[in-house]
């Protein structure tokens, strides 16, 4: 390496793909609000990266990407090695590329951090855009089908992840789902400016061109019993997310006007995808709730994780008057990404921290008039580092808001047709794997494997992803000793 390309980085500067303006993100744009790099724009931030010896970015990054050489790749216009590479770690590249928090996982640790880290989440989406865009295919070459199937329960990111690399270990995977489209919360709960619904219709063609089968509008335990899949596939995986949402036992939170933040971001992604890319109606959500017209309205969002930023952004696009975030701790114990409190800043959201909600408020015909808070302060670090908010006596006030949008987070169910058949959960329906003389992500129904939000509680994407992938290691293997022991 010459001296001039080892200091690139201070010739270069950080940049990120052009975004939509402010003006149209404000007047109702959902589209993505960060563009695409073109090559020379990803090869030169590309070309910024140290290639460290100890990549932090690499160990910081959940799936362990080999983020310096796909870099290298992409400055070399080896486009479809890339894509090679960034697949062998992660089943959902250009997903993450899109959602992650970068700035919490490769690019808060990359060691240019300091003078702007290498733009590592847009290059990975080039990277993978491209190669598929011009025919690129995962290579499945030399791969013998093994005879066995795997039933797959859930088509969110952790089962997705668990169908890819099962399939590229012979083995038949199918999904199911109850809703008519893969994705999840990536199909439903994301809004499309931060990852727009092509891309996911894209990677079902990729996964159905991979041999992965998929049986969608289908619910476990309603349309098809628990039972039959245990005696029909080798064995099962369970991906079925966190999706019940946290209670705060807020006085009035069952006014009109007050909506938790799940069927609130479902309601958006179904009003603004209409049907899928074949022309077919996004299908139904049955938790979902009537959204009120935000038009001249003051909203209020109570929580300051990642899903309240997309509650915050968009209400902006619904065209409220006014959006307020309040969050009971401070900014830097804020657990949503510091990108998407920029970019909600930036397109007008209001941020009251160390807020506590107490109450909301009603007014004629019980429809909410504001949320009652009371000011908070930090207390010393607990045994986990967590500072927990105090409330400070005699400062409460009131935040008027016409509608409130109750974003505490979510967490998963253990249903009867899991437990009944010897799946067990813990108290907070956490399902329970791993245990002694389990493999990992296995359950105490031996046949059954488990693994993302539906074990660990609602997290990112990328964690689902990689226990996704991970778990579908622990069944190749499951079911190698089941095929040794029936030979021996």
């Amino acid at each position: 390496m010459s001296r001039k390309q080892a200091f690139q980085f201070l010739d270069i500067p950080r940049t990120m793909p052009q975004r939509i303006p402010v003006e149209l993100r404000v007047s109702g744009d959902w589209g993505e609000l960060y563009g695409r790099f073109g090559k020379e724009e990803a090869q030169y931030q590309s070309g910024r990266c140290l290639d460290c010896g100890n990549p932090y970015c690499s160990w910081k990054c959940p799936v362990h990407n080999a983020i310096p050489q796909w870099l290298q790749l992409v400055q070399e216009n080896r486009i479809h090695e890339a894509a090679t590479l960034c697949h062998s770690t992660n089943p959902l590249p250009e997903v993450c590329g899109r959602v992650c928090p970068q700035d919490r996982l490769c690019e808060g640790a990359c060691t240019l951090e300091e003078f702007g880290a290498v733009t590592i989440g847009a290059v990975e989406k080039y990277i993978v855009d491209t190669a598929l865009a011009t025919g690129w295919k995962p290579d499945l070459g030399g791969v013998a089908p093994t005879g066995q199937r795997v039933a797959i329960v859930g088509a969110g990111p952790a089962g997705l992840a668990c169908a890819d690399r099962l399939v590229r270990a012979g083995i038949h995977a199918v999904v199911f789902d109850r809703y008519e489209q893969i994705g999840g919360l990536l199909q439903f709960g994301i809004p499309n400016f931060k990852l727009d619904k092509s891309v996911i219709a894209r990677r079902r063609s990729v996964l159905e061109g991979m041999g992965v089968e998929f049986r969608l509008g289908v619910e476990v335990g309603r349309d098809l019993p628990f039972d039959r899949l245990l005696a029909e596939f080798d064995a099962v995986f369970l991906g079925t997310g966190a999706y019940r949402y946290t209670d705060g036992g807020l006085v009035g939170q069952d006014l009109k006007g007050v909506l938790p933040a799940l069927p609130f971001l479902v309601q958006n992604s179904r009003i603004v995808t209409g049907n899928d890319p074949q022309g077919r109606p996004i299908a139904g959500w049955e938790d979902t709730v009537p959204l009120p017209d935000l038009t001249g309205k003051r909203v209020v969002v109570l929580g300051g994780g990642d899903t309240g930023m997309d509650c915050v952004r968009s209400a902006v696009r619904l065209g409220a008057a006014r959006v307020t975030c309040a969050y009971r701790r401070d900014e830097a114990n804020m657990p949503g990404s510091a990108r998407e409190v920029a970019n909600a800043r930036e397109e007008g959201v209001r941020f009251l921290f160390n807020r506590q909600p107490l109450s909301i408020e009603a007014g004629a015909d019980d429809e909410v008039i504001g949320v009652t808070v009371v000011e908070t302060r930090l207390r010393e670090p607990d045994a986990n580092g967590r500072r927990n908010a105090e409330p400070i006596d005699g400062s409460e006030s009131l935040l008027e808001a016409d509608v409130v949008i109750i974003a505490f987070g979510f967490s998963p169910t253990a249903p009867a047709w899991m437990t009944e058949q010897g799946v067990q959960a813990a108290a907070n329906g956490r399902l329970l794997v791993s245990g002694d003389g389990h493999l990992p992500y296995q359950t105490h129904q031996p046949k059954v494997f488990a693994g993302g939000d539906a074990v660990r509680g609602a997290d990112l994407v990328v964690t689902a992803v990689a226990e996704g992938r991970d778990a579908a290691a622990s069944i190749t293997a499951w079911l190698a000793q089941q095929v040794a022991r029936s030979a021996a």
